[in-house]
Order: C-alpha cells, then sequence, then structure tokens
C-alpha cells in the first residue's frame, strides 16, 4: 500500500470526525464553563502520564518488528494486561496527593473515574499496534468515527442535563473503552498462563527508547497545563487549555492523517534509507506549505474563529490563540518527525531530540508561568520554543538519523521559507474591516486564499499537492 493510498483512508475517517468535532466542541463550550474544561484539564495532565507508562513503546516495536509471532503477541497482550491492572490502582490512590496538590476535593471523583479509561488505553496498545502493523486502515477509519459519534453524542447529553465536567470525564471513558472492544474484536489477542520473557526481549531494545521518549515527550507536552493550573487557577488553565487544544486542531488534522500511515508504510524500507529520505523531504515541503496557510489563517481570524465556535465567554482566549497559531508550521512538520525515527529503527535519536527538546519547553514554560504571570505570555514562550523543537529534531533526523548535510536539506526548503515570509507580511498588511462575525471571517478567508494561491502557482509547489 502506497503512502497516499494509506493517506486518503485514514484522511476519509479523520475529516468527518474533524467536521463532527467542531460541531460538539462548539455545543460544550456553550453548555459547560472554562471552569469545567480546567478541571478535566488537570485530571488528565496526570491520566496521560499514566497512559504513557502503560505504552511501554510496544505499539511502534509491533509495526517495526517484523519477525513477531502470533504467540509472541499473545505474550506481549498478557504482560499488558498484568500493566494495566498495576498501573490503574497506582493513578487511583493518586487521587488523594492530586486533590492535596491542588488543595481541592473536587478532583477525587473524576479521577477515580478516569480510572477506568487508562485501564481500556493500557489494554488497547496492542490491539491498536496490530492494526496499524497489519496496515488495516479502513478499520481504524470506521473505528474512530464510530467511537467518537457514540461518545461525543453521550456527553452532550449528559452536559445537558447538568453533569457538568462529568460529561468531559464520560467522553474519556466511553471513548477507551469502545476503541478496546473494537480493536479486541478486530485482532483476538489472547491470554497465556505464562506469558515468555523472551518475546518482550525482542522489542526491549526498540521499545525501550520508544517508551522513554514518550515519557519526556509527556512533560514537555503537559507541564505547561499542570503549572498553569496550580499557579493561575481552574478559570485561566480552561482559556489556555482551550486556546492550545484549538491550535492542535489543524496539526493534527492535516499532519495527524499522514503521520498514522507513515510508520506501517515506510517501515517496509527500513533497509533503504534514502528511499524514506525522499519521501519524507517532499511531505516535509507540502505539509509546511498547508502550514504556511492554516497559521496565516488562525493569526488572522482569531477573533472570529473562537467567537463564532465558542461564543464571548471564551474571549480571553483569543491572544493566547493568537501567539500559539505562531507554532502551526513548526508543529505540524514535528509532528511526522517522529515516525522516520521508527522507521528507520533509531529510537535512541527520538528520545535524545526529545530530551533536548524537553529543556527548552521547561525553560520557556517556566519563563511565561513565573515572569510572564499570564497566560499570553505563556502562549508566546510555548510558542518560541516550538520553533526551537523544529531546528533541533532535524539536526538530530537529518544530520544524525540519515547523515546528510544541512545545505542540500535547507536548498530544498528555500521555496517554503520565501513563502512564509510573504504570507507573513500579507497578514500585517491586511486592508480591510468588515463587520459581523461571519462577514469578517469570510473576507479574511478570500483574501488568504487569494494569497496563497498566487504564491503556489509562483513557486510551482502546487506539484506537492499530488505526492505519492
Amino acid at each position: 500500500m502506497t503512502v497516499r493510498k494509506a493517506t486518503l483512508i485514514n484522511a476519509s475517517g479523520r475529516y468527518l470526525k474533524v467536521i463532527l468535532t467542531v460541531l460538539v466542541n462548539a455545543i460544550l463550550a456553550r453548555i459547560l464553563t472554562p471552569f469545567d474544561f480546567g478541571v478535566v484539564a488537570v485530571i488528565t495532565v496526570f491520566s496521560t502520564f499514566f497512559s504513557t507508562l502503560s505504552d511501554m513503546g510496544l505499539g511502534p516495536a509491533i509495526v517495526q518488528k517484523k519477525d513477531l509471532s502470533r504467540s509472541d503477541i499473545d505474550n506481549l497482550f498478557t504482560y499488558s494486561v498484568y500493566v494495566a491492572f498495576g498501573l490503574s490502582a497506582v493513578f487511583m490512590l493518586c487521587a488523594f496527593p492530586i486533590a492535596a496538590f491542588y488543595k481541592d476535593s473536587i478532583y477525587l471523583k473524576p479521577t477515580f473515574l478516569l480510572t477506568v479509561s487508562l485501564f481500556f488505553n493500557a489494554l488497547n496498545m496492542v490491539p491498536g499496534g496490530m492494526l496499524n502493523r497489519d496496515k488495516r486502515f479502513v478499520t481504524i477509519a470506521v473505528r474512530t468515527v464510530v467511537v467518537y459519534v457514540v461518545s461525543a453524542a453521550i456527553s452532550i447529553w449528559l452536559a445537558l442535563h447538568g453533569w457538568r465536567f462529568y460529561a468531559l470525564v464520560a467522553q474519556a471513558i466511553l471513548s477507551s473503552v469502545l476503541q478496546f472492544i473494537w480493536n479486541y474484536l478486530s485482532t483476538r489477542p489472547r491470554l497465556v498462563a505464562h506469558p515468555s520473557a523472551a518475546s518482550v526481549a525482542k522489542v526491549k531494545s526498540y521499545s525501550l527508547y520508544q517508551f522513554a521518549f514518550n515519557v519526556v515527550n509527556y512533560f514537555a507536552r503537559n507541564l505547561d497545563n499542570l503549572l498553569t493550573g496550580k499557579f493561575m487557577g481552574e478559570v485561566n488553565l480552561g482559556n489556555y487549555n482551550k486556546a492550545y487544544n484549538l491550535m492542535l486542531f489543524p496539526v493534527s488534522n492535516l499532519s495527524g492523517v499522514v503521520s498514522p500511515v507513515l510508520h506501517p508504510i515506510l517501515s517496509d524500507y527500513q533497509d533503504d534509507p534514502r528511499a524514506i529520505y525522499t519521501r519524507y523531504m517532499r511531505l516535509v515541503r507540502f505539509l509546511w506549505c498547508l502550514g504556511i496557510f492554516v497559521a496565516g489563517f488562525a493569526f488572522l481570524s482569531a477573533d472570529e474563529i473562537i467567537g463564532i465556535l465558542y461564543g464571548p465567554q471564551w474571549e480571553p482566549c483569543v491572544v493566547c490563540f493568537k501567539f500559539l497559531a505562531i507554532a502551526i508550521i513548526p508543529q505540524m512538520i514535528n509532528a511526522s518527525a517522529g515516525a522516520i525515527f521508527q522507521a528507520i529503527g533509531n529510537t535512541r535519536l527520538l528520545f535524545l531530540s526529545t530530551c533536548v527538546n524537553t529543556a527548552v519547553t521547561l525553560a520557556a514554560i517556566l519563563l511565561g508561568v513565573f515572569c510572564g504571570r499570564s497566560i499570553e505570555m505563556l502562549s508566546l514562550c510555548v510558542a518560541v520554543s516550538y520553533i526551537f523543537h523544529f531546528i533541533c529534531a532535524f539536526w538530530f533526523l537529518v544530520r544524525r538519523g540519515f547523515r546528510y548535510s544541512a545545505g542540500p536539506f535547507l536548498r530544498e526548503l528555500v521555496p517554503e521559507m520565501v513563502m512564509t515570509a510573504a504570507m507573513v507580511a500579507a497578514v500585517l498588511a491586511y486592508p480591510f474591516s468588515v463587520g459581523g462575525l461571519v462577514y469578517s471571517l469570510l473576507a479574511k478567508t478570500g483574501y488568504l486564499l487569494l494569497v496563497f494561491a498566487l504564491m503556489m502557482l509562483v513557486s510551482r509547489e502546487y506539484r506537492l499537492f499530488k505526492f505519492k
């Protein structure tokens, strides 16, 4: 299966979910408050950490290691069940220190409930890896849409009936349970009475660095939520988290369409790094071109986007969203770098690059929280750190992973750099003033589409959209 075909299959499910997500978020944002979203965001920081621990790098390892037998899969699944029970018990006990840390007992019950979500997310690692290994992208696409529709519908119903942040907790629980049931019935891994440690040994060297990457990357991605909730309160966290997730929306739904299929497809070329590099450079330029328009649109239209989608109560997150939009281009490109490290079999470099990026992110978050003392300055500092991530990740990947010099790599990206500068100038020079959120959004959209189309024609980079 080609990258193009796999991407089209993945995109069919992904973009249907995008439409549904926009609708669901717009509904929930008008029913629930920033405080409700902030409470769940705090707990999610901790539940995500335990989910990261439960992953153990098994999913990517199953995709990469082509010599794993059915017996090996069953052994790995059995070990994952043990891990799921152990981590779920520890997470449930952590409800008390979490409540003590934030000095509010409101976190106790949601934490207990999210233990269910953690348990099934841990169980899902092996079945999910098997689906990706076997390139069953149609099954994944259908599952993605069905699970989201069911869990979101129930979440909205609960929100309408006064369940507040428990409606968001219920959505997380239902999503993990339904996803596991679907994946398990599609792959049928078995529990064995005495799992062999030899199966773990087969994936240990690969999965160990993948696991270490996941843990370090967790802190890079969640420390801002942890500190914002502690030192700025749930309302500020709710606004910052909404802006951050809105920034991630195009990242996950544009680069996210391609990234999940990269490792399963390109792992077939793991003995031919040049073939992987050629395909990847075309993808980098493609994602950069998409990011140029999306970043410009997000920055210029922040007031209209948030006003239309979420309503006036979310106005405090507009400036945050503008600053975070600066990071959309590097975020879109960085989102696919991990799959390339995995495909060339060098998760050690993936881990090392993430360690450097985490140090930079930590410094940026501390600067924003304790020196800037506002969610706006935090957003700006985080955006700048993601630009550095791009530089760091590609130094590790191109120079040390593929062992290519930086010169040819940068020369390939000259058209994208020039187009980025042109888009910045166009956004700053926007000449119109249109009344009404909808009409203003339409005017800005038309303006940026015209600018983007002219840039693509002049540079002839439109040819990138014919990638295979």
